[in-house]
């Protein structure tokens, strides 16, 4: 026999055998009692083998994807997607046939029910995605026998009970992402054996006990996140040693103050907040040698000393957040960047004029509630409602006002009960104050919703008509904030006012057959420095999204003005239905005074859709609750004095 005929033949031979390469029986069989299950007939009918190369379902890009690996004639399943499909029910057993699966991808459904302990079976498993489902129960111990994982998220689910020890085993793990999964207790000691760990996710849980120390031993971290958590500081002087980190997030520390002397070498970090950690002590010089760093958030602690000149030369920095601290001294003219969008400085006790810098076209500032002089930066209104604010003195001569109502992101408007809503429409920036061009209130934003910085800015929409209510174009928008927003009653008579506030769930769907539907909206309330609610839910009060919910509350005005605060603890889910749905969201305002000389009592309104509390927030001065504004300076005598901006960290 020739040599090309030998080659033909071995062609021939190889073809035959490739033609007899069949899935293993067993694993047809399940698949197709899963693609019944699921009710994904429509989207694959697979009515060919399913390890058939060139399939369309083979394709890296599909979904519902199903792909293989072959050894001689028999193929087993290797990769599995039905990746937001609104795929429901528990997770079957049937899954637990693919003995060889090394890629499974379940997330962004409605699945429910426990993480079956079968799961451990899949030992060659290197990529586990349950994220996004409504699974419940414990995260079971067999997860720490898929050794060979290298990303494994279970993160916005209902979740309950400790991170169990086993995860220790997981040590080829890169990627944990369990953020809003329900999980709580002390965060193990044995997870200090993922020394391959760049990226892990944990806001939004309830964790307790100190911050971990043996964090600062997964040198190899890149991306670290632990918001909106019960952790007690300080932060581990150990955490100098991550040097690899390019984005750092930690907030909402109780316990002990920390310092930021662990930052020493992080000079790869392009994010950076620490923000609401009880941080003390003085900002380092050694953060203007952080050259890629594009945001930096240290408000709401109690930074000291003045601010360091050495930020000018950070080139990179886009948004500085400083606010409610209490830093010193005059503003560096040189903090003013050529790429710097926001700063906000307020609430600190600084002194001197504005740098000239500041009047950069497009720059965002905010400086209530300090002491420097803001003229030329701002229009003459809002100028003057700075003065009031920093200086009750220094607000209008007039006839002072006994109430103010607003629509919160909208245009005025006039209630079928007869209340004039003025308009509060305006765009807001990054780090800004608005006022009404009466004067008789302003607004004040800070933060940035950084996974979409232009996505909902400040306003969110609707065209759906809203439940429970006759007033319904009342809450079609919303004033909404990424960090903290607060509204000032300004020029106010002194005495007692009812605080009625509107709220209509309008950025997050309640679609129970979809995943869309499970995003979970918390933030708090406070009025006058008085917190009246806390981890408020909308939709969970409400009963619904779309659907209307007025809370009422007294308060006290004893120097003319009037705050309400909307501040994000960092609690809830941040990417559903899309990136950057979280945060403070208010649909209207109406504040009255109680003229009648009798008490408020709280009760069920004569009105549809409303739901009232009573607080007194009586107080000797006006006292302010932390929020990228929030520090207050009121007259005693004939100087000014500092009160109680740091209700929110409870310390």
């Amino acid at each position: 026999m020739g040599f090309l005929s030998f080659f033909l033949l071995v062609l021939l031979v190889l073809q035959v055998v490739s033609e007899q390469q069949t899935t293993d029986p067993g694993e047809v069989t399940a698949l197709n009692k899963l693609i019944d299950y699921w009710n994904l007939r429509g989207k694959m009918n697979i009515t060919i083998d399913p390890c058939t190369q060139n399939a369309a379902w083979t394709n890296e890009n599909a979904n519902p994807r199903v792909a293989c690996t072959c050894t001689g004639n028999i193929c087993h399943i290797t990769h599995l997607k039905i990746y937001a499909l609104d795929i429901s029910g528990e997770i079957p057993q049937e899954l637990f046939v693919f003995k060889q699966l090394m890629d499974l991808n379940l997330g962004q459904n409605v699945l429910n029910g426990p993480i079956p302990p079968e799961i451990g079976q899949l030992s060659n498993m290197e990529y586990l995605s349950l994220g996004i489902n409504k699974l419940s129960g414990p995260v079971p111990q067999e997860l720490g026998n898929l050794t060979k994982l290298i990303s494994l998220s279970f993160s916005s689910n209902n979740l309950n009970g400790a991170l169990p020890t086993s995860l220790g085993n997981l040590t080829s793990l890169q990627q944990l992402y369990i953020d809003s999964s329900g999980v709580g207790g002390q965060i193990p000691q044995e997870l200090s054996n993922l020394k391959s760990l760049h990226t892990l996710w944990a806001s939004d849980n309830l964790f307790t006990g100190k911050l971990p120390a043996f964090l600062g031993t997964l040198t190899e971290l890149k991306d670290l996140r632990l918001q909106g958590t019960l952790l007690e500081g300080p932060i581990p002087s150990s955490f100098s040693a991550l040097n690899n980190l390019q984005d750092l997030r930690i907030g909402d520390l109780q316990g002990e103050d920390s310092s930021l002397r662990f930052l020493q070498n992080q000079r790869r970090l392009s994010i950076l907040i620490l923000r609401n950690c009880r941080l003390s002590e003085q900002i380092p010089e050694s953060i203007g040698t952080f050259s890629m760093l594009q945001l930096l958030d240290l408000s709401f602690n109690k930074l000291t000393g003045s601010i360091p000149s050495s930020f000018q030369e950070i080139s990179s920095l886009e948004y500085l957040y400083l606010g409610s601290n209490k830093l010193s001294g005059v503003i560096p003219a040189t903090i003013v960047g050529s790429n710097l969008i926001a700063v906000d400085v307020s609430f600190n006790p600084l002194s001197g004029n504005l740098p000239n810098s500041f009047t950069k076209v497009g720059l965002s500032v905010s400086v209530v509630g300090t002491s420097v002089i803001t003229i030329g930066l701002l229009d003459s209104k809002s100028s003057k409602a700075l003065q009031c604010l920093q200086d009750d003195s220094k607000c209008s001569s007039k006839i002072p006002s006994s109430s103010f109502s607003i629509k919160c992101g909208g245009t005025g408007q006039v209630s079928p009960t007869g209340i004039d809503y003025d308009d509060d429409s305006e765009t807001m920036g990054t780090a800004s104050l608005y006022t009404s061009p009466g004067g008789l209130w302003a607004v004040s934003n800070a933060g940035i919703f950084i996974s979409n910085p232009n996505g909902p800015n400040s306003i969110a929409k609707t065209d759906t008509q809203i439940t429970n209510t006759l007033e319904s174009e009342l809450y079609k928008t919303a004033r909404i904030s990424p960090s903290s927003l607060r509204y000032y009653g300004l020029d106010l008579k002194n005495g007692r006012y009812n605080v009625e506030i509107h709220f209509a769930e309008i950025g997050m769907d309640d679609t129970k057959s979809s995943w869309k539907g499970l995003g979970r909206r918390l933030f708090d309330v406070y009025i006058q420095g008085k917190l009246v609610l806390k981890d408020f839910n909308i939709q969970k009060e409400a009963g619904g999204s779309k659907t209307a919910l007025i809370k009422t509350f007294e308060a006290n005005v004893t120097n003319t003005i009037m705050d309400i605060h909307f501040f994000w603890a960092g609690k809830g889910t941040c990417c559903i239905p899309y990136q950057s749905t979280y945060g403070p969201l208010v649909s209207a305002i109406h504040v009255s005074e109680v003229s009648d000389g009798t008490s408020f009592v709280g009760g069920t309104k004569k009105r549809i859709g409303s739901v009232l509390g009573a607080v007194v927030g009586g107080m000797a001065g006006l006292v302010i609750i932390s929020s990228v504004f929030y520090l207050w300076w009121t007259k005693n005598s004939s100087k000014h004095m500092q009160i109680d901006r740091d209700s929110p960290r409870k310390w």
